[in-house]
């Protein structure tokens, strides 16, 4: 069987992109895709095993490297260019505009979605509200020009694969289509079990809006009594560093070691996004670290309240002191909440995928 991997971009080595491996590792001999293939050597090694990436004229045009998130407009264009006739299995890994390569009804196309595309749907007013004409306009057009390729290119997928329930029910309510539910895969056997915690809390993300990392320090500004971590780096940095009381230690971006050595001593893990799914928070309950988290998206699925951690259920200083101190009356267990993070291994992911896919091939096959 001849397999076509087809992911959005290839540029920095996040959850997509561990999703992206374990494709791969599944389908050794699969040909892979991308609008652009910008990876470092070191993840080109780890992610693509050195293979030959099929990238679109996008690779090529001026400037690129920096700014190919600009030429949004030719994205729709440029992902139907690949000439995908060869193949029988077509998997894409979607959050943009993957999911639209051109099928034909001889080929099985599965879609394993990270998102819809989150700033022409869910996010599309809060990505224009601050954009000043013409550029407001020009974002506008294309955004609208985006859902409207995005809807009628649906029928191109086969069956959808959602990354969480969160996913699904956005799948369903933009698409008006079903999604079997396979969770990503976690790397939770790095993030060894810790049983001697100290008396600090941690947070650890991009430092960008959404994440929310300000908001949480704001709320330890707070509670003067209680240590906060910020592990990360991002445009907010200067922003919260400023504003961050004599309790709050901000780290900076940290290698692995050193962020697993804060996690596994971390009384708990605080996360206040909104996510899809959420690997991080998962990677702090496999070193045995409660978490507090939004009780919305991946979070509210993947962390069990009073057991695993807590749920706050407002993006606000109020909601987040109140989570942190009814966190602090309760006795977690850390070797469950390790055993419980297992469940969502790298090893699971594969299975799930390998056997959902086997089935789905084998019903192509059954009625051709």
């Amino acid at each position: 069987m001849r397999v076509a991997v087809v992911h959005d971009w290839l540029v920095t080595n996040a959850g997509a992109e561990k999703v992206l491996k374990a494709i791969l590792d599944i389908y050794p001999n699969s040909d892979i895709f991308s609008l652009v293939n910008f990876l470092n050597r070191e993840d080109k090694r780890s992610i693509l095993k050195n293979r030959v990436i099929k990238t679109s004229f996008i690779q090529k045009l001026p400037f690129s490297k920096k700014y190919f998130r600009n030429y949004l407009p030719l994205f729709p264009k440029a992902i139907e260019s690949f000439d995908l006739t060869k193949y029988d299995l077509i998997i894409s890994s979607s959050w943009a505009v993957a999911k639209g390569v051109k099928t034909h009804n001889r080929q099985l196309h599965i879609c394993y979605s990270h998102t819809p595309i989150r700033y022409a749907w869910d996010l599309y007013d809060e990505y224009i509200a601050n954009l000043k004409q013409p550029k407001k306009f020009l974002v506008e057009q294309t955004l609208r020009y985006i859902r409207t390729w995005d809807i009628n290119t649906t029928n191109r997928v086969d069956y959808f694969i959602a990354n969480s329930k969160f996913v699904k029910e956005r799948i369903k309510r933009i698409y008006k289509r079903d999604a079997k539910v396979i969770y990503p895969p976690v790397n939770v056997f790095k993030f060894i079990l810790y049983l001697e915690k100290e008396d600090f809390y941690l947070t650890a993300s991009r430092l960008v809006s959404y994440k929310k990392t300000k908001l949480i320090v704001e709320a330890f500004n707070k509670m003067p009594n209680k240590k906060l971590i910020v592990v990360g780096a991002g445009e907010e940095f200067n922003n919260i560093k400023k504003i961050a009381k004599s309790n709050i230690k901000l780290l900076g971006y940290q290698k692995d070691n050193l962020l697993i050595s804060y996690m596994q001593r971390a009384k708990g893990f605080i996360y206040g996004a909104v996510e899809d799914f959420g690997i991080v928070p998962i990677e702090a309950m496999a070193c045995g670290t409660p978490v507090i988290a939004l009780n919305k998206g991946g979070t509210a699925e993947t962390i069990i309240d009073g057991v695993t951690g807590v749920h706050f259920n407002n993006q606000n200083i109020d909601s987040i002191i109140d989570a942190v101190d009814r966190f602090e009356i309760l006795d977690f267990n850390f070797r469950d909440i390790s055993t419980y993070a297992k469940k969502f291994s790298t090893q699971r992911f594969k299975n799930e995928f390998s056997e959902y896919i086997d089935k789905l091939v084998k019903k192509k096959i059954t009625f051709q």
